[in-house]
């Protein structure tokens, strides 16, 4: 066993991790530690933006987690994706820019959490970004470590698909991260060059150099260390070698909505009755460890398409397209291996309410059907159709006492009947743009056909192919003492214990109107100013 001591240990190399640990190391008298259980982020699979498409089904540099069997689905185990590898899912995912919108973090602070109104994070969103889209505007930043930009080689389905959805009533909208969210926009992405921009890349590496700074690859966490109620330090294995790390200031937990509960519940933190089920020491009861999961719900409208140089697809020409995009990138950074597949975003409303959409259309100029997982010959295009704010609830609890066993994923898609009630009719707005005149000239048959007008076919095709548009949060929720479900406070510290915090997606009290990357890593870089004590 290894024994060493910093002034801070940081669980978890994902987005919020890396920022932290990334951010921490910048006062050079501040010694830092990351623990992250995968890989280095080094692979062209990283780092070519294509790369997480061509992997998905392998389950490289992921935890491949699935979900329990859903009774929503009719019984059917959901995929659930997460990034086992350095910069955790932003190595993985599709790299989609997207903040939420303003009335989701005005209601975070209404719960009961100052200092997280829209108006309070604004300024971390903008420190977080360099936005090569606009510049530097009331609402983006310039100069900061995540670099975004529109797509460098984006298919000509894009602007079709924008027309369809101006055809269909849905205006365009210049920037879905400014004043207004609704409406149709091209991407924006997290990438540099052509190349993935991840959240290592983007706070990791800067530091890497530095003394105070140590990074451990392959670093499975297995308990946190306390001396009372006080935390002290992390447990951890590499290569089923035990070691330790302690912590002269504080242990933050950067494990993510499924990584942060189940290491508090491996410690000891968290429903009484669960622990003691699986015979773990009750450390500090919180109820509400592990609860409040919630996860986007989408499903897959699919078409082929004869036009097989705009759209992605496993034809003869298709592979050879593939072989030259392949050179083109190697050489310009340019071409089909620089796109994220989702590549036009628009956020609508099925209830008319247009400040404050509920739903997604994520155009993806390829066949994304069981997360690519299912293959079909030829050349096609999906339009993902999203539900933003689900009502149901899940949880995440432990399946043994056993650090390396998977945990059990329940977020209780369709739990509650309002969210098929609202997909249902988002799903037939997604038909009628997918059957708008302008992709008449791209559109082909329906891989998995579906009647718009027939509510209870859309229903059923909904529990045959919905699944997780992979943004799971909520499982350390953040919320004032008196809420029995609250797991942290507003400086994300862990209620009833002393230096330990919480600081990554599961802490969101409810979902943001959008993909959770950014927001993450808001989260990530006002965490460490509420280490600091400083405030922008």
């Amino acid at each position: 066993m290894t024994l060493s001591e910093f002034d801070y240990v940081v669980v978890g190399g994902g987005s919020a991790g890396c920022c932290v640990a990334g951010r921490l190391s910048e006062n050079q008298q501040t010694s830092v530690c990351l623990l992250e259980a995968g890989g280095p982020d080094n692979s062209v699979f990283v780092r070519a933006p294509l790369g997480f498409a061509a992997t998905a089904s392998l389950n490289l540099n992921s935890w491949g987690y699935n979900t329990v069997p859903q009774a929503g689905f009719n019984g059917r185990k959901g995929f659930q994706p997460r990034g086992k590898v350095m910069g955790g899912s932003s190595s993985i995912n599709a790299m989609v820019y997207t903040r939420g919108n303003a009335r989701d973090y005005d209601s975070w602070a209404a719960l009961g959490n100052p200092g997280w109104s829209f108006q309070d994070v604004l300024p971390y969103f903008k420190k977080s970004e360099n936005n090569e889209c606009f510049g530097a505007t009331d609402y983006r930043g310039v100069g900061g470590p995540l670099n975004v930009s529109f797509l460098r080689s984006p298919s000509p389905l894009n602007q079709l698909f924008m027309k369809a959805c101006n055809e269909q009533g849905i205006p365009s909208n210049p920037d879905y991260n400014g004043a207004q969210q609704f409406g149709v926009s091209p991407g924006q992405v997290t990438q540099k060059g052509g190349e993935r921009w991840n959240a290592a890349r983007a706070y990791l590496d800067p530091h890497r150099h530095q003394s105070n700074l140590n990074v451990i690859s392959h670093a499975h966490a297995t308990q946190i260390m306390f001396e009372g109620k006080r935390a002290v330090g992390i447990k951890y294995k590499v290569n089923d070698v035990d070691h330790e790390v302690r912590a002269r200031k504080e242990v933050i937990v950067s494990g993510g909505a499924f990584g942060s509960p189940q290491l508090l519940m491996l410690s000891g933190v968290g429903p009484a009755l669960h622990l003691q089920d699986l015979g773990i020491p009750l450390l500090h009861e919180l109820p509400g460890v592990g609860q409040n999961l919630q996860d986007h719900i989408t499903t897959v409208l699919i078409y082929k398409t004869q036009k097989i140089n705009d759209a992605m697809g496993f034809s003869l020409k298709g592979a050879w397209n593939m072989v030259k995009a392949v050179l083109e990138w190697r050489s310009k950074r340019t071409g089909w291996i620089t796109s994220n597949v989702s590549e036009t975003q628009g956020f609508v409303s099925t209830e008319g309410n247009n400040e404050y959409p509920n739903i997604q259309l994520a155009l993806c100029t390829g066949i994304v059907d069981d997360h690519a997982r299912k293959m079909h010959a030829g050349h096609g295009y999906t339009l993902h159709v999203t539900l933003m704010r689900p009502q149901s609830r899940g949880s995440l609890t432990l399946a043994s006492r056993n650090p390396t066993d998977r945990p059990l994923i329940d977020p209780a898609f369709f739990k509650e009947s309002a969210d098929m009630q609202t997909l249902v009719k988002a799903t037939q707005l997604g038909l009628r743009v997918m059957q708008s005149p302008a992709l008449s000239s791209h559109r082909g048959d329906m891989i998995h056909t579906v009647d718009a007008n027939n509510s209870a076919q859309v229903e059923s095709f909904l529990r045959d192919h919905s699944d997780t548009e992979y943004h799971p949060v909520g499982t350390c929720k953040m919320g004032p003492a008196q809420d029995p479900m609250a797991v942290v406070d507003a400086e994300l510290r862990v209620h009833g214990l002393q230096n330990l915090r919480v600081i990554d997606a599961s802490i969101m009290p409810h979902l943001v109107t959008g993909n959770t990357n950014a927001p993450t890593i808001m989260i990530a870089e006002k965490g460490v100013d509420l280490i600091r004590g400083a405030r922008l």
